[in-house]
């Protein structure tokens, strides 16, 4: 059977995994009274929640007598490490972009990879039946994206559909709608080259990604380069190193092929044999991990590995030390923290883990706040309570010894009367707009700009404040650039609980005047326990415990019902942008709480002074 490996690239929210849904149903692979939830490839409970797609999914259609292997990528760059893996095992992708919005930053990003590795594009631009569907722009922006990252010839001349991936049909011509999605996979068999493999030497394949399973434990999976695979076979699994003949057996695992599985719509397909070509998964390898190369036993030679972008960012776990630690949390020892940590890094290639001069702390480095953020809720979620603190950027040293940080390229989208605030606040983050331009007749400004990955700390919730929410706010890592040098954080200061206890609704009301509290009537609170944000730069000790002296007077307005406004919901990415130096983010199961290092006032101040005393000497 003939093959076909593509890769679906789409910026978040662009409706690449409801296309992949309905090429399911076209295809065949649902029977047609089988009943399907919607995005049935986001199967993470986090990626259906947020809509985005996290982790890479293997699938595969047959279309008139073509197998079709389709590998749905993270549109987010912060996940660049499952990028450049799925990439390395497909010979064409399907790009899809918004018919309103156009070629988006993380667009851009999985885009210029797929160029680099000379995969042929497919472009498809969805959502034509949007009121502010633009798609003929839309066509030339995404030309002249392909321009700017230096495609070929070849990748020039890709074929444009343009389709609602809602309703399952795509045309190759804007004016004609409906139909099917017939266009799309005629597209992709005609214009995707079959796999550049070599079907008749010894097996060699790399391992893109990995799974595991309770039954047969780790399983490599990856796209067969050379020779064929059954079930039974002797393989040689090459440690991680330059490519090339390995002859040093300390850098062999021999081992035996358990099982052989390739894909067919969102099952997995036990076979006893597979060629080359075919993205398959193989059980029995004890010791693999991604990047590795798995060979015929006589013919040891090593793949060229997966090359994964550093990290740019970096945060401290520690055991959670509150108060309230243990109540919730069912991991809550250094022991477990640390195992949790490094049995993330066996498929989080682009995560790195070190251990700190401090038992109970470990540096974490990942690629961007979501990257970290998805890490921290999924183990939240599994049970986990820890701490994090203030994130940092990674820095480096040039080769004449000039320190370097990462910058980040930032689109912001806001109507074109906000457009000079924005530039202000940005600016005032050593920000550097590199474009400015209107979006049609819609009222709303583009701006771009080359901003300090520091500039950024913070800077979400203020933007929503500037722009009433009407702002769309899109960054991701762009270069390594010299230190921009001091950079303001945040301008308010805090409100601390000053003792353990209930908070409650008559002691909010008259602190809401001057914070935006944090806490509910009935949550639970501790000393050094952050409840709020103060209007004023300062810090502020509070009791959020004290309730109304009772007297056996009764007036109308002594009896008035109090009038609370909701406090702010915390969530992990709004605790890394909001936090300062002196604190913590305390997460566990049931709770994500922001605390101060040191807990008490008293303890605080004189920390506070010492700081003070240090930086003025």
């Amino acid at each position: 059977m003939s093959i076909r490996n593509i890769a679906i690239i789409a910026h978040v929210d662009h409706g690449k995994t409801t296309l992949v849904d309905q090429m399911f149903r076209q295809a065949g692979v649902f029977r047609d009274n089988q009943a399907v939830e919607e995005r049935v490839m986001d199967s993470n409970p986090l990626e259906r929640e947020r809509g985005i797609t996290i982790l890479a999914k293997n699938t595969a259609v047959e279309w008139r007598g073509v197998k079709i292997n389709i590998v749905d990528t993270p549109g987010h760059a912060d996940f660049g490490g499952e990028v450049e893996r799925i990439l390395r095992m497909v010979d064409g992708v399907v790009l899809l972009v918004d018919a309103a919005e156009g070629p988006m930053p993380q667009t851009r990003f999985v885009t210029r990879k797929a160029l680099e590795l000379g995969l042929q594009p497919v472009v498809v631009i969805n959502k034509v039946d949007r009121s502010d569907a633009r798609p003929h722009e839309v066509h030339d922006e995404v030309l002249e994206l392909f321009m700017d990252l230096e495609a070929s010839d070849a990748q020039l001349d890709a074929p444009f559909l343009y389709a609602v991936g809602r309703d399952g049909w795509a045309s190759p011509d804007p004016d004609v709608e409906g139909g099917d999605l017939t266009p799309l996979f005629d597209t992709i068999v005609s214009h995707v080259p079959a796999p550049r493999v070599d079907p008749d030497g010894p097996f060699q394949m790399l391992v893109s990604t990995l799974d595991y399973s309770s039954y047969v434990g780790r399983i490599a999976i990856g796209r067969i380069e050379r020779g064929r695979v059954r079930v039974g076979d002797r393989v040689s699994l090459l440690a991680l190193g330059d490519p090339g003949p390995v002859t040093d057996p300390a850098q062999v695992e021999d081992a035996r092929v358990s099982k052989l599985y390739t894909f067919r719509g969102l099952e997995r397909i036990d076979v006893e044999e597979a060629v080359a070509g075919d993205i398959v998964a193989l059980a029995g390898l004890e010791g693999v991990e991604i990047g590795k190369t798995v060979t015929h036993p006589e013919h040891r030679e090593r793949l060229r590995g997966i090359a994964v972008e550093e990290p740019t960012l970096s945060v401290d776990f520690t055991v959670n030390n509150s108060p309230f630690a243990g109540q919730s949390g069912q991991y809550v020892t250094t022991r477990q923290l640390r195992e949790r940590l490094y049995k993330e890094l066996e498929r989080n290639v682009a995560l790195r883990v070190e251990e700190t001069d401090q038992p109970d702390t470990f540096t974490v480095s990942g690629r961007g706040e979501l990257h970290l953020t998805i890490l921290m809720e999924t183990m939240r979620r599994e049970g986990y309570e820890f701490q994090v603190s203030r994130p940092r950027v990674v820095t480096r040293r040039s080769g004449d010894g000039t320190l370097l940080e990462p910058y980040e390229e930032a689109v912001v989208e806001v109507p074109s009367d906000m457009v000079g605030t924005v530039i202000e606040k940005l600016g005032s983050r050593r920000g550097e707009m590199t474009e400015m331009r209107p979006m049609g007749d819609s009222g709303t400004t583009r701006l771009r700009f080359r901003i300090p990955a520091r500039g950024l700390f913070g800077y979400r919730s203020e933007f929503l404040t500037d722009t009433r929410g009407e702002g769309i706010l899109h960054h991701q890592f762009d270069s390594w650039g010299p230190w921009a040098g001091p950079i303001k954080g945040r301008t308010r200061g805090v409100l601390v609980a000053d003792r353990e206890g209930k908070a409650v609704g008559f002691a909010l009301f008259n602190l809401q005047e001057r914070a935006t509290m944090f806490v509910s009537p009935g949550d639970p609170c501790y000393a050094g326990m952050i409840v709020g944000e103060n209007v004023r730069t300062d810090d502020m000790d509070v009791n959020v415990s004290k309730e109304k002296k009772l007297t056996n007077m009764r007036t109308t307005s002594s009896d008035e019902n109090i009038k609370l406004e909701p406090p702010r919901r915390i969530t992990l990415e709004y605790a890394l942008e909001f936090i300062a130096d002196d604190e913590l983010i305390e997460v566990t199961p049931d709770a994500i709480r922001l605390r101060k290092r040191i807990l008490d006032a008293n303890q605080r101040k004189k920390a506070a002074k010492r700081t003070a005393q240090a930086q003025a000497g």
